[in-house]
């Protein structure tokens, strides 16, 4: 039975480094997917935010992101204009107010969303956010929650242990890794040089040794936060 997946990440790219074979492979298996990406993911580069001295950079980066969600197989996809690095910075209500909302509107079965342990403040709050407005209250739709690893987030983070990302779900991506490449090539000024992690290179090796870790050519990790059968 197809299933409607609701993806949200903080930034531009973070959908399809985190989880962007397993939407390839959940869109080629007739569920349906839909991003919501909650920051522009542009603004931190500066001392101080300015959307106008950006504004080219954010155009780019939508266009990536609707170009990703094309190649992906994505419904729908929507961005909204939280601060870049700086979503500390707004009241936590604020952010899940707009979750809520869209989940409302969508009422999907599965959420996918970010580490709650990730260095990236974005990562820690979305996570946060949409934990919140997925409360297990009656008539809640969302039955599944899986967290999603962000190369240069999850693994630079200091070795807590209890903010540790120890995966319990694997996605093959044998056949949509390839996918995947392609649509994070759309994010030309994201992509790094190698041995960079959020280079071509290391994120095809960090494919390939979780799918080693499950006797699998390449795979997607998780950890599952909920699920209700």
């Amino acid at each position: 039975m197809s299933k409607r997946i609701l993806v949200i990440a903080a930034h531009p790219d973070d959908e399809v480094l985190g989880c962007g074979a397993s939407i390839a492979k959940w869109s080629k298996n007739s569920d349906e997917v839909h991003v919501l990406i909650i920051s522009e993911g542009a603004t931190s580069r500066d001392k101080e935010r300015d959307i106008e001295f950006r504004k080219h950079e954010l155009s780019q980066l939508s266009r990536s992101a609707h170009r990703a969600a094309q190649i992906l197989g994505v419904k729908s996809i929507r961005l909204l204009d939280f601060p870049d690095n700086r979503m500390d910075s707004i009241d936590l209500l604020d952010v899940v107010k707009p979750i809520e909302d869209y989940i409302e509107k969508l009422k999907p079965e599965v959420l996918v969303t970010h580490h709650f342990g990730d260095l990236n403040i974005d990562h820690r709050i979305i996570h946060q956010a949409a934990i919140t407005a997925c409360r297990p209250q009656p008539g809640q739709t969302v039955k599944c929650i899986l967290s999603f690893e962000v190369p240069s987030a999850t693994e630079w983070q200091s070795p807590i242990v209890s903010q540790a990302f120890v995966p319990n779900y694997f996605e093959d991506i044998s056949e949509t890794l390839e996918v995947k490449i392609k649509a994070f090539k759309t994010y030309d000024s994201e992509i790094r040089k190698w041995p960079h992690a959020r280079s071509i290179k290391a994120v095809e090796n960090l494919a390939h040794w979780r799918g080693s870790s499950v006797g699998c050519e390449a795979a997607e990790a998780f950890m599952l936060v909920r699920q209700l059968n």
